[in-house]
């Protein structure tokens, strides 16, 4: 048995990134491991690691609200050759329009922890995701297709995780790789975070506290 990408999910600050890539790549050699994958590491992390063992793939969050890996992250994938796989690419349900300032969480859900989800920060939200959900009417699609296109054509490396339960919304998801969109699209998009805004971060005091920077 080997396993095809072995990721370190999240940069251990006690641990070099040499040292964990240096045995990852002890496993590659034994034939136990295929690949090598970083989450939510930092440029200088992945570049740390790649000079020892090559990163095939590095996880951050990523998505039309989450825009946090574009200044550093992206370019550096891009040069070395490295894959990027967005989680949360629908911003944990939110950008498919199925989560509003209404909307009760069950107990257990990480959503609840988040400072992004609180009610009166989905209320001011709610305006981005309603710009996508008029862009998706226009086009005969979801707001969720629209959410997964854009992130698609930010790069030909991008390989997005959407997470579900159910076979419909897999389809659903499936149809954002044959949804056209246009340059114009494209350029509203990229500017919507900047342009309405998002309130609330991403995460609370001690899942920052692991994010690698």
């Amino acid at each position: 048995m080997r396993i095809d990408l072995f990721h370190q999910h999240r940069v251990d600050p006690e641990v070099p990134v040499e040292d964990v890539a240096g045995t990852v790549g002890e496993l590659v050699q034994e034939g136990k491991v295929r690949c090598f994958g970083l989450s939510e590491a930092s440029a200088q992390t992945i570049r740390r690691a790649h000079s020892v063992h090559p990163v095939t793939a590095v996880q951050s969050e990523y998505s039309l609200w989450t825009r946090d890996p574009e200044p550093e992250v992206l370019p550096t994938c891009a040069a070395l050759g490295i894959g990027f796989v967005p989680f949360s690419p629908l911003g944990k349900g939110f950008l498919n329009g199925t989560v509003d300032a209404s909307t009760a969480f069950t107990d257990g859900d990480v959503r609840t922890s988040i400072p992004r989800f609180t009610a009166e920060n989905r209320a001011a939200n709610q305006a981005l995701v309603e710009h996508v959900a008029a862009l998706a009417q226009n086009k005969g699609a979801t707001p969720g297709q629209v959410a997964l296109a854009w992130l698609l054509a930010q790069h030909p490396s991008i390989v997005s995780i959407p997470g579900t339960r159910r076979l419909s919304r897999i389809e659903e998801n499936t149809g954002a790789t044959r949804l056209p969109l246009s340059a114009d699209d494209l350029a509203d998009l990229n500017a919507l975070a900047d342009r309405i805004g998002v309130k609330g971060d991403r995460y609370n005091e001690h899942h920052i506290s692991l994010v690698d920077k």
